[in-house]
């Protein structure tokens, strides 16, 4: 029987979260027939306006607002139980509050699915009769059949192939699917259940998910003897854990220096004690690896959250996780809203990595969202990357966090040696392909010759990053961004990257009508076919958002990870953590490309893409080269990166950024302004720059406000954008002012819009 949240000799009522951009709670009198199972976490039905939605019971109240003379009642409980703990829906509140957003659509972006068969039952109510708010989704269960070997059972006299290779793997496994066995044999199901009768196996029907991730059977795994600095950091993480108290560590470890076994230790040691533990990576299905290490430490109870679930999916695991029957979750940014009770610790593995960061809607960092979480839970938090934020190590320096460092690997290798090559002398290889130096040629050359494997890294996709008219001189842009077209010569199209746009290529030049368009830089697509005309016999594959997203990016990987490749070009997606032994030659095509976007921390990304990308080299048995292709090689991000030396990046660019009072020394707001016509744009932009300044801390200086301009792209599907920037010290004083432009923005800017993002990333 449910608890009863709220004594039912009273007049009930609670405050509720609608999902709209509205900042208010709204009250409403719990009906008798609903006395005592509403209170805080609960999701109900309630009229509003014309309509009923769903809501969230934020709160309850001992009586109604003052003045109010007619409260409406809650049409209905759509789930049983709260669908949020006490604790995540307090860090939900507190996330809403901090980066400014409506709670309505916090809660509904954190919230599970609607099951379809609550629909059901209120529909039998008369609450809810064919209400479009209420679309829900189906909460099925797959089953699984699996076998295991009956030990001692005495063998038939005579066996089918299939059957005793059926009982040669289980001997091998232990356990196994039948879908996992329909893979090698034919009639797999079929086979297992003759097998059943003849008294050779035990068969049972397993609820299952058809996730990728759980596709392939991993053999559990025995924890490593640790070294040194690992042993330290473990130590060090568990001592915390076992106090009970928050916490908050960062693991500077160098590429390869065994963080992930940190990680499952400390995670192990949660879970001995009844705890729970939470494991927030960049992109999920970028990390299989890591999943599968995960997989073979605790087995297949683990909920592994991403964007490639069926909604289905995603609600089960939801589901179990809030029910306490799986007690890890790992995933991208939005798992950080797991429902895990008794949380033990929170991992944010790559804690630099921009993509924590969610750009539209509920604007939150990931990153920083666990570490206020884990506070507020009494939990650990546990950064992680070899090449950390500012922000993080500026907070190691505060005392705010404790730093644990791990300054080399865990393989027989130490760090790759970089080479630097100065575009500016070596101007073309053997090939006469400009972006392919005589050394960097020379490198692959022996690489291939030595039977080992290649990355090469270029951070644009595509052909050709921009075509030029040769008549006029016209670049071919996007008709709705400020941007130009990238030729994808496979797709046969010029795309945009924006906003997904696309024409097909080879006509002419849409300014003149007449010239031919000439290609302009080099793109992934035309360095793989560069590379493939170089070295005939080399087998080259590419990684980028073109040719392998979701499960597609693990089967390059796996072809890559197995030597069925020789040269895997690719994008940003190869720098992540992917642990790859065959490799021992990187080379970086154009490494001070990062540094020609208009933003702060241009040098900061480079950085750290340069070290990450290096950090793919050399991992295995054997010693690993790495090339730096360079226009700037004195620039200190590219020398820095060459040298592995986070340390000397960050005495060098800390006193640039205190010096302009950007983070970690001081703090940001953007509000971005856009519409339909430039010039509407401009004036609510300069509107709100207007009020910005009228606040007394802008006047008083304790508030800079910087603009409004117009944004780096200045036209963004269809609509013109402006950026102001608000930059100080003071968090209240930069907020008060961030208040009253919020207050505008929601009285109506007419048909311009605004957004307020607190601690933005981008700033495109």
């Amino acid at each position: 029987m449910t608890e009863k949240l709220i004594a039912d000799d009273v007049d009930q009522f609670v405050e509720v979260a609608v999902p709209a951009p509205l900042r208010s709670l709204f009250t409403y009198r719990v009906p008798a027939e609903l006395a005592g199972r509403v209170g805080p976490g609960c999701r109900v039905a309630v009229p509003f306006g014309r309509r009923k939605v769903p809501a969230i019971v934020v709160r309850t109240r001992p009586d109604a607002p003052a003045g109010v003379k007619r409260i409406l009642k809650v049409a209905g409980l759509l789930e049983r139980e709260p669908i949020f703990p006490a604790e995540l829906l307090s860090f939900l509140l507190r996330a809403a509050s901090y980066y400014m957003h409506p709670i309505g659509e916090v809660l509904r972006a954190a919230a599970p699915a609607l099951p379809r068969n609550a629909m059901k039952e209120l529909r039998a109510t008369g609450f809810l009769a064919d209400d479009e708010a209420f679309k829900g989704v189906k909460v099925g269960k797959k089953l699984e059949l699996f076998a295991r070997l009956n030990e001692g059972a005495p063998p038939p006299v005579r066996l089918g192939k299939n059957q005793e290779t059926v009982l040669e793997r289980l001997r091998e496994r232990g356990e196994l699917s039948a879908s996992a066995l329909k893979l090698e044999i034919a009639g797999a199901r079929a086979v297992l259940r003759r097998l059943a009768d003849l008294g050779q196996v035990t068969l049972e029907e397993r609820e299952v998910f058809t996730d990728p991730f759980f596709g392939q059977d991993v053999e559990r795994d025995a924890p490593p003897e640790p070294h040194a600095a690992q042993a330290t950091a473990i130590a060090t993480i568990i001592a915390a854990l076992g106090i009970g108290a928050p916490a908050s560590f960062l693991i500077h470890g160098v590429t390869s220096s065994g963080k992930t076994e940190v990680y499952l230790r400390v995670i192990g040691e949660a879970l001995d004690s009844g705890k729970t533990g939470l494991v927030l990576v960049p992109e999920i299905a970028l990390t299989p690896q890591l999943v599968g290490r995960f997989r073979a430490r605790f087995g297949d109870e683990i909920a592994v959250l991403h964007s490639g679930l069926k909604a289905r999916e995603r609600d089960a695991f939801w589901r179990r996780l809030r029910a306490g029957e799986l007690r890890v979750a790992i995933g991208a940014r939005s798992a950080l809203f797991a429902p895990l009770e008794d949380l033990g610790v929170i991992i944010v593995d790559e804690e630099h990595d921009s993509s924590f960061k969610q750009e539209e809607g509920f604007r939150y960092h990931g990153r920083d969202m666990a570490m206020m979480r884990a506070h507020a839970a009494g939990a650990v938090c546990v950064l992680g990357s070899a090449t950390p934020s500012l922000e993080s190590f500026h907070l190691c320096s505060q005392g705010k966090v404790t730093l644990l460092c791990m300054p080399e690997r865990a393989t027989p290798q130490p760090l790759p040696e970089v080479e630097l090559v100065d575009l500016r002398r070596h101007r073309q290889g053997p090939t006469g392909h400009a972006h392919l130096s005589g050394p960097l040629h020379e490198a692959i050359r022996r690489c291939l010759g030595r039977q080992e494997q290649a990355i090469l890294f270029l951070n644009r996709r595509g052909f050709a990053p921009s075509l030029r008219c040769g008549l006029c001189g016209a670049i071919a842009q996007c008709p709705a961004c400020s941007v130009a077209l990238t030729e994808h010569r496979q797709q046969g199209c010029l795309r945009c990257h924006y906003c997904d746009y696309s024409r097909p290529s080879g006509g002419r030049c849409a300014e003149c009508h007449e010239g031919r368009l000439e290609r302009l830089g080099l793109g992934t697509e035309q360095l793989q076919d560069a590379l493939s005309r170089a070295f005939p016999s080399a087998r080259v594959g590419r990684l980028d958002r073109d040719t392998a997203s979701g499960a597609k990016a693990d089967a390059v990987l796996r072809a890559f990870r197995d030597r069925e490749l020789d040269i895997l070009v690719g994008t940003q997606m190869v720098t992540k953590g992917h642990d790859l032994p065959g490799v021992t030659l990187v080379g970086v095509i154009l490494a001070d490309q990062p540094l020609g976007f208009p933003d702060f921390r241009a040098s900061e990304r480079a950085f750290q893409l340069l070290a990450q990308v290096a950090g793919r080299a050399g991992r295995g048995e054997e010693v690993g080269r790495v090339l730096f292709q360079t226009y700037q090689p004195e620039h200190p991000a590219v020398r820095l990166a060459a040298s592995h030396d986070y340390e000397g990046f960050a005495k060098v660019e800390y006193p640039a950024r205190e010096e302009l009072g950007y983070p970690p020394f001081g703090r940001l707001i953007a509000v971005r302004v856009d519409a339909g016509d430039e010039e509407t744009a401009r004036r609510a932009a300069a509107e709100l720059g207007r009020l910005a300044r009228a606040h007394p801390a802008a006047r008083d200086g304790g508030v800079q406000v910087l603009g409004p301009a117009v944004a780096p792209i200045a036209r963004l599907r269809g609509r013109f954008r402006f950026r102001l920037l608000l930059r100080g010290g003071d968090r209240r004083t930069l907020r008060a002012v961030a208040h009253q432009l919020l207050r505008r923005i929601e009285a109506g800017l007419g048909p311009a819009r605004a957004t307020v993002d607190v601690d933005p990333v981008a700033m495109l």
